[in-house]
């Protein structure tokens, strides 16, 4: 039975002996009371095992899970499977949250009885250096269409798991069918939070940055190139577009993001990478030509997305040289950079 108001906090865990403490101390000092941490061990092959047995052990609040490794959505569901709480809450084991997060959300969630409350988020860099998103302190009010357009859209909803809080009946087709694909590895909370979101009748956003997102060398955000980190963000901006074809808003809005990602993939620089890259190009290539006159022909799209595609459909290697100097120019292309 679900413990009214109560949150789970889920936290799952693959080898973050050195940052797990941290994160959970984040936790446990909430200024929101009635939670429950559950951390998942998701095969962890160094001392995490341990130290979560330990923290479950001085804490009756945390609760203690252990499974083979299955990634982080198996981990995630795993959690919610085992939470007792009304609301759901995600925290990745080498991040933390300020101390009022949790009372921020909740307050929201109540307030507007809403299925989703969420919050924006800063990344926290090694150097001092803080990237925030947003900070602008709206609050803003969605329903499943705007809330799903929002999300897509990523102007400034981030497609993060983290600082969001779910009412857990929104997992029940995520728990109960093969809805979600667990081959995804990167861009598996947008495809999430795609689903929970299109569960929900609504959603508020309280644009404060109350997630702090650690980057450090282990961090996604700074990990070397791998087919999955290639191809997932591209192939979940397909399924959102695909499944989206009966709300015309929401769809302008995928086919808006699919038109950009395959502008960024169709130029892709090849020096110094991996094999696999050059073959993946050419396809995005011929998939920006098929999609070329959807895109151009779509009345929602704004001018500079359709020129971007057509440009980048027609001559490639001079828009990716042009758009080059314009990450340069700009910063742009050091903007996850640890110094």
């Amino acid at each position: 039975m679900l413990q009214e108001n109560r949150i789970s906090v889920v936290v799952p865990v693959y080898n973050l002996q050195n940052q797990l403490e941290h994160c959970v101390n984040s936790i446990l000092t909430q200024t929101y009371g009635n939670l429950e941490i559950i951390l998942v061990d998701d095969g962890s092959t160094d001392n995490s095992p341990a130290i979560i047995d330990k923290l479950a052990s001085e804490d009756e609040r945390i609760i203690a899970v252990h499974k083979e490794n299955g990634g982080v959505t198996s981990a995630r569901l795993e959690g919610v499977k085992r939470a007792s709480g009304e609301y759901i809450g995600f925290v990745d084991g080498d991040d933390e949250i300020e101390s009022d997060m949790y009372e921020l959300l909740i307050g929201n969630a109540l307030k507007f009885d809403a299925d989703i409350s969420h919050c924006g988020y800063q990344m926290m860099f090694p150097s001092g250096r803080k990237l925030l998103y947003y900070n602008t302190g709206r609050l803003v009010e969605q329903d499943r269409q705007k809330g799903l357009k929002d999300l897509i859209e990523g102007s400034f909803v981030e497609p993060g798991l983290c600082n969001k809080l779910f009412r857990k009946n929104l997992f029940h087709s995520l728990l109960n069918t093969e809805l979600m694909d667990r081959s995804i590895k990167f861009n598996e909370d947008f495809l999430m939070n795609f689903y929970l979101f299109s569960a929900s009748n609504m959603a508020v956003f309280d644009d404060i940055c109350k997630y702090h997102y650690l980057v450090h060398e282990g961090s996604a955000a700074k990990s070397s190139l791998t087919e999955h980190k290639l191809k997932d963000p591209l192939k979940v901006t397909w399924v959102a577009y695909k499944q989206t074809e009966q709300m015309p808003i929401v769809h302008d809005a995928a086919l808006g993001r699919l038109a950009n990602q395959l502008v960024d993939y169709a130029v892709y620089q090849l020096k110094g990478q991996p094999d696999f890259v050059k073959p993946y190009r050419k396809k995005v290539r011929r998939d920006l030509r098929y999609m070329l006159p959807i895109i151009l022909k779509n009345k929602k799209l704004g001018k500079k997305v359709k020129m971007k595609a057509l440009w980048a459909a027609v001559a490639p290697t001079s828009y990716g040289c042009v758009h080059k100097l314009y990450l340069r120019k700009t910063g742009l292309d050091r903007i996850y950079a640890l110094d």
